[in-house]
Order: structure tokens, then C-alpha cells, then sequence
């Protein structure tokens, strides 16, 4: 009896729609889960929107009390200067405890106390003092406001001392002076929003590299149609690998949706670089970081346990991802930490690409720390996936 032996072509057919018909039945238990797609939609539209729209990094109509112990002219025309869009000057105040306790409670930002005789030491030349009081707990705007604060009474003082020496402030058109021009190439109107919807972006897309394969997994687990996959003609690999390209597909779908919906349509963010590249950075992405999931999904029994796992590694490489806190501004030890996260190459290569036009040529070792990092989460995940089959 002659067995005939299967073509190439034969088992690379069978082979593909094995793919075809595991990928669409992921794409049929996603979409039949409810909560999930609801997760994902607010995820890749209105999370992205509140975080651009609703997180502010500038300073703006800053609350100010005043304590005005001088009440001259001198003194109303400083007050007068602290006036929109960086401060709003709420009211006057009798004595600095008041203060105190205004910005212990959070009512206020800042109190400037303007010391007696103020005027007076002004006119004959004499040294005198304003105090300003901010509260911190903001750190960035708190040193925005101390900043803005202290050119404003620095320039006050200095119109002072050129109109008691009888000179206007003309006269600094004409004396040397040192011009400090600083220059912003990508982002000229410093847009906070273009810097915080583009990184909510990266870190929904990160989230999603890591929850859905793994969720797609626990979900055979606790539906028990694991069983039915043992028995099944299929190897590890065409088990594990339709997860991962029906959950990119979906994820790739989403970042789509945020950056032309989103970013583009309503924070007007400019795409600089090439799209192509930006995608086939993102593919990369998610496929070598799904290999997290993977892993995950080895340990957990059911979804509930991965998203607390999912949880506990993605908390990390948020914080080492540099896009929170400057590389510069760690410790040593854990900027050593920081070339163990994906998330900070896709950071660097993705803002690179959508802001500053970089390309291939620029943003290559970017790249390269994707495919190592990333390749080696992959291939541990694989590996601990196709173990559980054994």
C-alpha cells in the first residue's frame, strides 16, 4: 500500500489555515467578551484624551493671597504685576499666620508679603525684602511659580533703580547686555498635551502587548477548552502564535484609532516622521513584548490573577521607561535598571519618530534594545509556554 508523502506546498497550506481558522477564533472570544473590549476602547480614546487634556505641567492662573504691609504705590504697582495667565490674585490678607494656614490647606499657592516702609527704602535707595511663600507640593509648579515670582520682583527692582538714577528702561536696549534665547525645535509652543497623549499612548500599548495574550490564554484555562488544545493536531507554537497575531492585530487597530482620532484630530499633535516606521516599530513592539504575557500566563489560573501579575511587572517599566523621570535623575543602579525595560527603547524610538521626524539611521540602537530585550522576554515566555504542554 503507497502512503503518499505530503507536498511542501501541501503542509504550508495546511499550516496557514490552521493560522486562519486559531486567529479568527481569537478574534471571536475577544470580541465576545464584553468588559475587555470595553476596557479597550476607552483605553485607546478617552484615557488618551483625559490624560492629554487634563494633566497640565505649565503654569496657569496661579491662586495669590497678598499681604501688603506698605500699601503705596510702590507696593500696588508690584502687586499689579503678578496678574494672568501665570497668576490670579484671589484677595488681601491681615497677617502671615492667615497665609500659613491658607497653603497648609491647599487653598492657595502662594502669598507674597510685601514688608513695611517699602516704598520708602525704595526711593533712598536703601535695601528692602519681599517675601514670597509657595507651596510645593507640586514640585514643578511650585518651582514654576517660585521662578516666575522672582523675575518679576527682579525686574521690578531693577526698573526701580534706573528710575531713582533717572534713566528709563530704555537704556538697557543700549547697554551691553547677555541675551539668553532658548530655542525649542519640537514642540515650539511647549503643548503638554502633545508630550502626555503620546506617552498614555506608548503606555496603553505596552499594557495591551502584555494583558491580552495572557488574558487570551487564562481564558482557555477557565473555560477548560485547554484540553481540547492538547489533543488537537497542533504544536505549541500554532497554539501560542495566533494569540499573539490576533491581539496585535487589535492592538495595532487601536493605536491607529488614538493617534488619528486623538492625538492628530483633536490635540492637532504633528506627526513628523514616517508612519510606516512608526507602525513596524510598534508590530515589533508588541510581539517581542506579548512574550511577558506569555510567561504570565503560564503562572496564573485565571484572569483575575493576570491582572494582578500584569500589575506587578508593568508598574516597573513604567518607572523605568523615562518618560515619568529623566534618566539623568536617577540613581545609577537604576538607570542600569532602565536598559531592562522594552518600554524605554519603544519610548525613545516612538517620540523620535512622531515628534522629531527621526528615522531608521537615528533611532536604530532604539530598536536593537527592542529586539534584545524584547527578543529575550519572547523567547523566555515561549519557552515556559511550551513547557506547560509537555
Amino acid at each position: 500500500m503507497n502512503h503518499s508523502i505530503p507536498s511542501v506546498d501541501h503542509r504550508v497550506s495546511v499550516w496557514c489555515r490552521k493560522l486562519y481558522v486559531l486567529t479568527i477564533k481569537e478574534f471571536l472570544q475577544l470580541f465576545r467578551d464584553i468588559i475587555l473590549m470595553v476596557f479597550i476602547v476607552y483605553a485607546f480614546t478617552l484615557d488618551i484624551y483625559l490624560a492629554g487634556s487634563g494633566v497640565s505641567l505649565q503654569l496657569n492662573q496661579a491662586s495669590t493671597v497678598v499681604i501688603d504691609n506698605d500699601h503705596s504705590a510702590a507696593s500696588r504697582e508690584l502687586i499689579h504685576r503678578f496678574r494672568p495667565p501665570y497668576f490670579h490674585l484671589d484677595k488681601e490678607i491681615a497677617s502671615g499666620r492667615k497665609g500659613i494656614a491658607q497653603l497648609d490647606k491647599g487653598d492657595e499657592m502662594m502669598v507674597l508679603d510685601i514688608p513695611p516702609r517699602f516704598q520708602e527704602k525704595l526711593l533712598n535707595g536703601e535695601q528692602t525684602t519681599v517675601q514670597m511663600q509657595v507651596d510645593t507640593t507640586n514640585t514643578v509648579l511650585g518651582l514654576l511659580a517660585t521662578s516666575y515670582g522672582e523675575n518679576i520682583v527682579g525686574r521690578f527692582g531693577l526698573e526701580a533703580g534706573l528710575s531713582r538714577a533717572g534713566l528709563s528702561s530704555d537704556v538697557l536696549n543700549t547697554a551691553p547686555n547677555i541675551v539668553d534665547a532658548h530655542r525649542i525645535w519640537f514642540n515650539p509652543n511647549q503643548q503638554d498635551s502633545w508630550f502626555m497623549s503620546v506617552t498614555e499612548m506608548l503606555t496603553i500599548i505596552s499594557l495591551f502587548a502584555i494583558l491580552l495574550p495572557a488574558a487570551a490564554m487564562a481564558r482557555e484555562k477557565e473555560k477548560g477548552t485547554v484540553e481540547q488544545l492538547l489533543v488537537s493536531p497542533l504544536t505549541p507554537f500554532q497554539i501560542m502564535f495566533p494569540k499573539v497575531l490576533a491581539m496585535t492585530l487589535v492592538i495595532l487597530a487601536g493605536t491607529a484609532v488614538s493617534l488619528f482620532g486623538v492625538l492628530e484630530l483633536i490635540f492637532h499633535v504633528p506627526v513628523q516622521g514616517s508612519l510606516a516606521l512608526f507602525f513596524a516599530v510598534t508590530t515589533l513592539y508588541i510581539f517581542t513584548s506579548a512574550g511577558i504575557g506569555l510567561f504570565i500566563a503560564t503562572i496564573a489560573r485565571n484572569l483575575a490573577q493576570v491582572g494582578m501579575l500584569t500589575i506587578l511587572v508593568f508598574a516597573p517599566m513604567i518607572f523605568l521607561s523615562g518618560a515619568w523621570t529623566p534618566p539623568e535623575a536617577m540613581p545609577v543602579w537604576m538607570r542600569f535598571l532602565m536598559g531592562l525595560s522594552p518600554l524605554h527603547y519603544f519610548t525613545d524610538a516612538c517620540l523620535g519618530i512622531l515628534l522629531k521626524g527621526a528615522g531608521m539611521s537615528i533611532i536604530w540602537d532604539s530598536v536593537a534594545g527592542i529586539m534584545v530585550v524584547g527578543g529575550a522576554a519572547f523567547c523566555l515566555g515561549l519557552w515556559r509556554f511550551t513547557r506547560q504542554f509537555d
